[in-house]
Parts: structure tokens; C-alpha cells; sequence
């Protein structure tokens, strides 16, 4: 099997394009994805730096990726939801590192999919899953978002933040939204009623008034306001830094979950939901694809694409 892969944690000149890697197994409940596009993620870079070692349990070669959209190879036993030649979606965190999907071929417990949007082309389904599925978990269950709520979201030009925006208008609330002034248009156009220069003072002294909901995608500084930018510290939720939860917030590590993919495809569908694609790069430069996200400053996503 062709994909990118390395044999020791580093920097991302570890990775390889490799032609030799083994086929991936397929278990009783487990769907073989032909990958047609694959996100890349900071968290990408993270596993590769050996951060989340004590985490998960490692394998080498690692793939990297967890983000992916693709059809049906072939399918376990136990699996009833989907048939060779599907086109599926998905975040593919499995219990282990080792099977990522920046590869020909993906073994994705079926937990981990869905069916592709048909409005979305596989290089934007690819990109959606991890940050659609961060940003949809934050706002439903940890801010419990709903008509008429003012949702502050930090970084929202970034991936997770752009979908929030959207989800956040999706579900009814009235959204402001923090980015640099070359993103404000951007956002504005996705939904947002107000943004806020993050460059410009804390974001408490900015709001005129405390909202109903915080989602934090920066931690630090942002993250210490948030008590002062909300009515209730327990409608502070932060994806990034685990310490919210000692301000009575909470803390949201997003996971696989069909009923929640299903929703961002009913979205995307609907019109609600739009993906906007930074850089698509073919598989063999994943490294570069990986140097621009660690940038830390893309509009939108960036994905690996595999014919």
C-alpha cells in the first residue's frame, strides 16, 4: 500500500512516502475506506512530536491523519450500516495509533463514518469531520446552544472556529466572533452578527455586555477573560486547554460519533454548512501540507487529496 507514514517521532522530516507499507487488516466491525481525501489537523503534528504517547498506544510505521472521505473497499462481517462503493466521511480516531488516513487505505471502525454529504466534493468532506465534529459536540452538549443565545467564538476563522460560527447560526444564536481584520468579511459572511479584533484589548472590555456562551479555541490569555466575557462560567467551554474545568466550565476532547456526522452532512446539505477549502495538496506533499498548518494562521482547511 502507497501512503506517508515515519518509524520515530520528530519533526516532519520523519515522514516518508512510502510504497511498501502492509495492507490494513479489517476486523468484524471495521469498514476498509479507499481514501480520496484526508484533513490535516494540528493534532497531526502533535502525534508526530510523540505528545500524545501517553495517551494512546503507538504503533510504527504510523500513518498520519484522522480526518477522511473516501468509498467503501470492503466491509467486516458485523457491519450492516454500509456496502462496497459507498462514499463515506469520517474521523477515524481509533483506539491506537498506527492506520491514519494519509494513505491509499483506512480501516475506520464503523463508528467513526457516515455517508458523504452529496453537496460537499470529496476534498471538502474530507476536511469537515475533526473540526465539524469539535465544533458541533462544544455547542450542543458542553453550551448546550439554542435560539436567541449570544455565543462568543474565539478564533473563529480557524477550522473549528468557522465551522462553530455556522453551526452556532444553524441552532439560532446570535454569534460574535474574534479574528484578525482581514478575517472579519469572512466571517461576516458566514454568519457572524459581530466580530471583535483579538488584537485590539480583552475581549470583555469589547462586548459591552457578558454573552451567554464562550467557546475558547485560543487558551492563555483568552481563556483567563472568558469569566468576564459570560453571564455563567459553567457556559465556558474550551477545546484546547483542560483547566477550564477548574473554572466550572468544561473541557470537550471531540470523538467519533455517527449521529453528530450525520448532522453535519444533514447541515451541509441544507445550505447551512460550507466548507472552504485553504490548500489542497496531493498525498506525496504532506509535509508541506503539514508546515502550513503549523503556521497557525489558514483560512479555512487544508487537505491531501489521493486520485
Amino acid at each position: 500500500m502507497r501512503g506517508m507514514a515515519y518509524d520515530r517521532f520528530g519533526d516532519d522530516g520523519v515522514l516518508q512516502l512510502r510504497n511498501d507499507l502492509a495492507d490494513p487488516p479489517v476486523g468484524p466491525d471495521t469498514v476498509l475506506v479507499r481514501v480520496r481525501a484526508a484533513g490535516v489537523n494540528p493534532v497531526d503534528m502533535a502525534i508526530r512530536a510523540g505528545n500524545l504517547a501517553g495517551a494512546y498506544p503507538h504503533h510504527f510505521p504510523i500513518v498520519p491523519g484522522w480526518d477522511v472521505a473516501g468509498t467503501v473497499e470492503a466491509v467486516g462481517p458485523a457491519v450492516v450500516t454500509f456496502t462496497a462503493g459507498d462514499e463515506v466521511f469520517g474521523y477515524v480516531r481509533r483506539d491506537d495509533v498506527q492506520w491514519g488516513t494519509a494513505a491509499e487505505l483506512v480501516p475506520a471502525p464503523q463508528r467513526c463514518l457516515w455517508h458523504k454529504p452529496r453537496s460537499l466534493s470529496f476534498a471538502e468532506a474530507g476536511a469537515l469531520p475533526l473540526a465539524g465534529l469539535t465544533a458541533y459536540q462544544a455547542l450542543t452538549e458542553a453550551l448546550d446552544v439554542g435560539e436567541g443565545d449570544r455565543v462568543l467564538v474565539h478564533r473563529a476563522a480557524g477550522g473549528v472556529g468557522f465551522n462553530a460560527v455556522q453551526i452556532a447560526v444553524a441552532l439560532g444564536a446570535h454569534v460574535i466572533g474574534t479574528a484578525s481584520p482581514r478575517n472579519h468579511g469572512f466571517l461576516r459572511d458566514a454568519g457572524a452578527a459581530e466580530v471583535l479584533d483579538y488584537s485590539a484589548g480583552p475581549i470583555s472590555a469589547q462586548l459591552g455586555e457578558p454573552v451567554d456562551a464562550v467557546l475558547d479555541l485560543v487558551g492563555g490569555d483568552a481563556l483567563a477573560d472568558a469569566p468576564k466575557q459570560v453571564r455563567d462560567v459553567s457556559r465556558i467551554c474550551s477545546v484546547v486547554d483542560p483547566a477550564v474545568n477548574e473554572m466550572g466550565g468544561r473541557y470537550v476532547f471531540v470523538r467519533p460519533e455517527q449521529h453528530d456526522l450525520e448532522e453535519l452532512g444533514r447541515m451541509a446539505d441544507a445550505g447551512q454548512l460550507r466548507v472552504p477549502i485553504a490548500k489542497a495538496f496531493p498525498l506525496e506533499e504532506l509535509v508541506a501540507a503539514h508546515r502550513l498548518v503549523a503556521e497557525g494562521h489558514v483560512r479555512g482547511k487544508v487537505v491531501v487529496t489521493l486520485s
